[in-house]
């Protein structure tokens, strides 16, 4: 094994990933460096989701090496990984997953309790962010009396709240309307760029591409020099078809 670059917090080799026999990654390699908002682009079904969980230790690669701050992700245990996950790590879905019992402020002080924050630090957290998420207002209710725009903003304000090293964002806008995507992106944005938090955005979308530092195209599982990506008209028309199925 060869150890990553020092300045890079996460860095893969090589990874190759199938999934019921069909390759998902095939030798896909790189580095994210220490406080860097990295986009990874391409289509639907180009591996983007894979990707970011090989590099989130919640998918173990058939073939390659993935490593944070200098420990080999790979070859940990479950354990370990599910306490670098909790500890270090945090995740905001395409579609929000939310305590059904809690209401969004205990929803978005979660990761801190567990992580054995006072209950009273950790709501104060949680209202901070669910402040500067424009949803301060729902802060009593339960997911069940949101729209679905207003629970994804508490997926998000879940990741901000504790501070995690590494946020992993899969498609974090998808439900979003245009002008909430424009102020969810922008507060996700500055609140890792003040706080040194490192940020994997996965996305098709070339105008959430846009506000990243770097971007890395997948195509078909492979890394690719340029990936065209649909105009924003064309994903919201798809976005507004899912939301109303």
């Amino acid at each position: 094994m060869v150890a990553p670059p020092d300045n890079d917090v996460l860095w893969a080799r090589a990874l190759h990933v199938k999934h019921n026999g069909s390759p998902a990654l095939s030798g896909v390699s790189l580095g994210v460096r220490e406080g860097e908002i990295l986009a990874v682009g391409g289509p639907r079904g180009s591996g983007k989701t894979t990707l970011l969980q090989c590099l989130s230790g919640q998918l173990l690669p058939q073939q390659g090496e993935v490593w944070f701050n200098s420990s080999p992700v790979h070859t940990m245990g479950p354990l370990t990984r599910e306490r670098l996950r909790r500890d270090r790590f945090a995740w905001i879905d395409p579609v929000p997953s939310l305590v059904p019992e809690l209401n969004a402020w205990e929803n978005a002080a979660l990761p801190l309790m567990l992580r054995g924050c006072a209950r009273r630090a950790a709501k104060t957290a949680a209202l901070e962010w669910l402040e500067r998420l424009d949803i301060g207002g729902c802060a009593r209710k339960r997911p069940h009396a949101l729209l679905q725009a207003e629970r994804q903003r508490v997926a998000i304000a879940r990741a901000l709240a504790p501070s995690p090293t590494v946020l992993f964002a899969d498609e974090p806008t998808a439900p979003l309307h245009r002008a909430d995507r424009a102020h969810v992106l922008r507060t996700l944005t500055t609140a890792a760029r003040s706080h040194g938090i490192t940020v994997v955005l996965a996305t098709h979308d070339a105008d959430t591409a846009a506000l990243a530092d770097r971007t890395v195209s997948l195509l078909d599982g492979r890394r690719v020099n340029t990936v065209h990506l649909p105009p924003v008209a064309e994903a919201e028309g798809r976005a507004a078809c899912s939301l109303s199925v």
